[in-house]
């Protein structure tokens, strides 16, 4: 018998895509586009895509409760995604939906509310060469793909991080101008499995990448909210009787 495929909505802010021809050029379809497109023919998922511009960001309760896993880009407009939303995507994080949050998105809201910190680093846009290491071996991330991803061009995000220690990290970058960075984060928020990759800007053609394309889909089936499921019984918070007499 198999299980129903897992459900993965893919957000994008989809503003780079409207205002710049250079990203247009790269990915004519959206980032979301091309994200989708890294689990095309993938019978084990079945993926949506939402943007900013759609009615409640295209993230409304309907949407969440049945999203396994989310996927988040952003770029300029984090501010734009209201706090309602926000704390509505915390609340199915907590409750055992998976987010993975993409690039430029560490400065998005709900990565912050989830991390409790700045989440400032250094960077530069200079086109330069990036390589991912791998440094945690025969973690379900990683799966196929070797020692390394190497990328001819990207931006650079450098150390310091301002993000909590990672529960597992499972990649860590070298640029070409000699800065490193943490860039496969794995944490748990509640019930639920955060992931953050650092590789995506949005003019390089990062995510047509194969490499980068199963980690994607590796990582949606690690954080999926049913793979939380298996971490334990349902929390239970709140009054509670005792288990023996007190009297």
């Amino acid at each position: 018998m198999t299980s129903d495929p897992i459900s993965v909505l893919i957000w994008n802010e989809n503003v780079d895509e409207t205002r710049k021809p250079e990203v247009r050029a790269v990915y004519p379809d959206g980032i979301h586009g091309a994200l989708a497109k890294a689990f095309e023919r993938d019978g084990r998922f079945a993926v949506k895509t939402a943007t900013m511009d759609e009615e409640e960001c295209g993230l409304s309760e309907d949407a969440l409760v049945g999203c396994d896993v989310l996927m988040w880009w952003s770029h300029h407009a984090h501010e734009a995604v209201p706090d309602t939303i926000v704390e509505r995507v915390r609340r199915h994080v907590l409750d055992g939906m998976g987010l993975i949050v993409l690039h430029s998105a560490f400065m998005s809201k709900i990565f912050k509310a989830l991390m409790g910190t700045s989440c400032e680093l250094k960077w530069r846009n200079a086109g330069e060469k990036e390589r991912l290491w791998v440094v945690a071996p025969g973690h379900p991330i990683v799966e196929g793909l070797g020692e390394r991803i190497e990328l001819a061009q990207e931006e650079m995000y450098g150390e310091p991080f301002d993000v909590p220690p990672p529960d597992e990290l499972v990649f860590v970058s070298w640029f070409q101008g000699g800065e490193v960075f943490r860039s496969g984060c794995c944490y748990r928020r509640g019930r639920g499995r955060v992931f953050y990759f650092r590789p995506g800007h949005g003019t390089y053609p990062t995510y047509w990448n194969p490499q980068v394309q199963t980690t994607l889909r590796n990582a949606a089936l690690w954080a999926a909210r049913r793979a939380a499921r298996i971490d334990g019984p349902p929390t239970r918070f709140g009054q509670h009787a005792p288990l023996e007499p007190l009297g």
